[in-house]
């Protein structure tokens, strides 16, 4: 009995000492575990707390006195003027976040200059190197490294220029240059201006790129206006269409047919508008034997409102198969072949064609009060000539001869159907013939029954028109003379850059130059004064 005492008291001293040996063992670990969380969370606290070694040395060796502050921020804007002048010696193509990419060149653009072996300088008098059309132009000696680009804010620093161009100080100008042929623009001539939005729409780059090829290219067009026989004339009611004619790289002249006695030799395209009296003679003939060397013509004919006797107009025109017109207008019943639902507003059918290639797909032409052409087919092979409709009045339109007929709709006796208001006549003077060595003669008359679509008039006087607008139409009349002018690699579709231009005054300018330049300056020098402040109080 007492040894199994004494036996279950020595189990029980063991089992005490088991107990306090696991306590130990786990208070051990549990320090452990403890030490190494301590070490841990001292570690992160270092290290979070430990300060920015560079921040640390600015504060401790740069901004303990003044002098070191100053010497740290003036080579903080040193280096803000070094980053600046070295971006402008890499000349970077400057970013253009506008839809119309206004100040990026086009790709069309960069084509037509590429290739160009002549020397050519584009000299900005009175810009800017910050200059955004500088800029714009500068970008054409990135496309072909023999265009150079300089901006010369006052001519004295250049009498050569100044002799020369008849410059004075102070004046402002663009001179594009090549060998002795040059081309002198101003600021106007980049912009021009849309009466019915209040817009300038920007031509810059249209200007600058015929200008470089206008005074690269061996030989430039020739464009004659017939004068004297219409109400159309090139200076007063084509104003428009001449600087749009200059900016494709063509030469416009007024033609006075009774004066010279006969169309130039040099003339690559005659234009006849809309005549309201018959050619005399004179001009009959001299047309005629300009036809019989292969000249050709762009007649725009607006409608007759009254019966008129042109024989000799009409002698013109039988030379290519073209009936006399007649007195009337075609109208529309498609509205969706009119503009604002007025009938005399039409839109015609592009037909695929040379000249409406690259139109072809997009919204159209506007025609106001057309005339239909008529053709008679019957003639053609025996004048030679071959016939290609450029545009077409739709099924739904109809003739109207009477004027005092206001209604809506075809009245009875009226004519329908599909009407030619555009059409290229092409005439064989002469066959090729091998053997005997000579070359085919061809003449082409391109027609239009419409004159006011690239006219000047805005035809304000009734509302509910609006305003017809040259820029809507000009791709058709640009491209025709191009075709016309064997130079087919400037029928294009063409795209307006319209923007509200905005140019400083002087007190402008002098408020902005103060934000960018005079505010960050007094931050920083407020910031020092601060500072030092501070620095005292402690």
């Amino acid at each position: 009995m007492k040894e199994n005492k004494e036996k279950m008291q020595k189990e029980q001293e063991a089992k005490k000492d088991d107990n306090i040996k696991e306590s130990k063992k786990a208070e051990k670990i549990k320090a452990k575990e403890d030490k190494k969380a301590k070490k841990e969370q001292k570690k992160q606290d270092k290290k979070e707390k430990a300060p920015n070694k560079f921040i640390q040395t600015i504060k401790k060796k740069w901004l303990i006195n003044g002098t070191k502050t100053t010497i740290l921020v003036l080579l903080i804007i040193a280096i803000f003027i070094a980053i600046n002048l070295g971006m402008q010696v890499l000349d970077l193509t400057p970013l253009d976040f506008t839809q119309e990419q206004l100040y990026t060149l086009t790709d069309e653009s960069k084509e037509r200059v590429k290739d160009i072996e002549k020397d050519v300088n584009i000299y900005f008098i009175g810009y800017t190197d910050e200059d955004s059309t500088v800029d714009l132009a500068k970008q054409y000696g990135k496309a072909n490294e023999r265009i150079n680009v300089e901006a010369i804010e006052d001519v004295s620093t250049r009498p050569d220029l100044s002799q020369k161009y008849g410059i004075e100080s102070g004046a402002e100008g663009i001179i594009v240059e090549c060998g002795e042929r040059s081309k002198v623009l101003t600021a106007s001539d980049l912009v021009t201006y849309d009466t019915s939005t209040y817009e300038t729409i920007s031509i810059a780059e249209e200007k600058l790129t015929s200008s470089i090829l206008s005074v690269t290219a061996d030989e430039v067009p020739k464009v004659y206006f017939l004068e004297g026989y219409s109400d159309f004339s090139l200076n007063q009611n084509m104003y428009m269409l001449s600087i749009y004619l200059g900016n494709e790289v063509n030469e416009t002249e007024t033609l006075d047919i009774l004066s010279v006695g006969k169309v130039p030799d040099d003339c690559d395209t005659l234009v006849i508008t809309s005549p309201s009296k018959d050619f005399d003679d004179v001009a009959t003939n001299s047309i005629l034997d300009y036809i019989n060397r292969g000249g050709n013509i762009l007649w725009l004919n607006a409608a007759i409102a009254t019966e008129v006797d042109f024989p000799n107009v009409n002698k013109v025109l039988e030379t290519y198969g073209i009936k006399p017109f007649e007195v009337g207008i075609i109208r529309e019943t498609d509205t969706s072949k009119m503009v604002s639902e007025q009938p005399d507003l039409i839109m015609p059918e592009i037909q695929y064609s040379d000249i409406t290639k690259d139109i072809y797909n997009t919204t159209g032409v506007i025609f106001v009060n057309a005339t239909k052409i008529n053709v008679d087919t019957d003639k053609l092979d025996e004048l030679n000539v071959e016939e290609n409709d450029l545009l077409l009045a739709s099924e739904g339109s109809y003739f109207r001869t009477d004027f005092n007929n206001q209604q809506n709709g075809v009245a009875d006796g009226e004519e329908t159907g599909t009407f030619v208001v555009g059409a290229e006549m092409v005439k064989t003077i002469q066959e090729a013939d091998e053997e005997a060595g000579t070359e085919e003669i061809t003449s082409s008359l391109v027609i239009y029954g419409e004159n006011y679509f690239i006219s000047d008039y805005q035809l304000s006087q009734n509302s509910q028109y609006g305003a017809i607008q040259l820029a809507y139409n000009k791709d058709l009349v640009l491209n025709s003379i191009a075709y016309l002018t064997d130079r087919e690699e400037d029928i294009t579709a063409r795209k307006d850059t319209g923007t509200v231009t905005y140019t400083a005054t002087e007190q402008q300018d002098t408020i902005i130059r103060a934000i960018i330049f005079t505010v960050p300056a007094l931050i920083i020098i407020a910031g020092i004064v601060v500072w030092q402040v501070r620095r005292r109080k402690k």
